[in-house]
């Protein structure tokens, strides 16, 4: 059965949900501030799920007048708040951090971590796949911000770890506070990334995966007709993407002939890449080494 961006973030929020549950109420009962604060940064993998789910669902309503490229760069917008959401919780993990009494956890603490790292991890790898696969900023923004949830868990870890070696040496009382405080600078710089990557792509970028802009250029290249490539421009628009392209054939060819080709193009790339919903393809007469891409 084929995977969407839906039914995967499903999977995440059953993840999230549960993961969530099970270290807000272990970081409660057995007294550790950093897997209370690990708990509410999968507490913000769930909102930011919930987010995603909406974004993805609205990016795909189908192009009007208004929006003749469709309304694809939603996606990118609802990147934007789940990076703002990131952030707030980053900052708010930090400021608790600092207002909790220090207590020894249980080395349950250390247990449920452990499995909670790996069942997040595999989330992780799961959702950041799936979003290569379908080319969706969502879903690899969200996967990323799970895989930081799998490095807080590792902190929490080593911090209920420490924590029972106090009697030892005191320094290893402040354990618990120090992971709440990593943690929660982790998730800011999560955050941070996630607009940064985003912002640029709102403003208006061209797409940046050079083995696929290099196979569909090739594809132009080797239809019969084509002398040369002068411009060859991919616009993101969300899980849709814009090609603008300026070919060069025989100046003598016949009107009918260019518009032929032109169509043998575009179903060319459309069979390669469903991602490319607009195509526009302008013919000018070959001349020597007009070939710029």
């Amino acid at each position: 059965m084929k995977k969407t961006v839906t039914s995967v973030m499903v999977t995440s929020v059953i993840t999230n949900i549960f993961l969530a549950a099970i270290k807000v109420i272990t970081g409660f009962i057995f007294k550790s501030g950093a897997l209370i604060s690990d708990g509410i940064h999968s507490l913000s993998d769930l909102v930011t799920d919930l987010v995603a789910i909406i974004g993805s669902h609205l990016a795909r309503k189908p192009a009007d007048e208004e929006h003749p490229y469709g309304h694809g760069k939603i996606e990118y917008l609802t990147s934007l708040i789940i990076g703002i959401v990131i952030m707030i919780v980053g900052v708010e993990v930090i400021y608790q951090a600092f207002k909790r009494n220090i207590v020894i956890p249980s080395i349950i603490v250390a247990l449920v971590s452990l499995i909670t790292i790996i069942l997040k991890y595999l989330l992780s790898r799961y959702i950041i796949r799936q979003g290569k696969k379908m080319h969706n900023q969502i879903l690899i923004a969200s996967g990323n911000e799970s895989k930081s949830d799998v490095i807080s868990s590792i902190i929490v870890l080593a911090s209920a770890l420490f924590m029972q070696l106090s009697s030892v040496n005191k320094i290893f009382i402040y354990s618990d506070m120090i992971a709440s405080i990593i943690v929660g600078i982790f998730i800011l710089h999560i955050g941070y990334t996630v607009l940064k990557d985003n912002v640029s792509i709102v403003l208006g970028e061209q797409e940046t995966d050079r083995k696929y802009v290099a196979h569909i250029r090739r594809i132009i290249k080797e239809t019969k007709g084509v002398m040369g490539i002068t411009s060859l421009v991919i616009m993101k628009f969300g899980p849709k993407s814009s090609l603008t392209l300026t070919i060069s054939m025989d100046g003598n060819m016949s009107l009918m002939d260019a518009h032929k080709t032109a169509d043998i193009i575009e179903d060319k790339i459309r069979k390669y890449s469903e991602a490319i919903a607009y195509i526009n393809i302008h013919i000018e007469p070959y001349q020597k080494l007009i070939d710029k891409v």
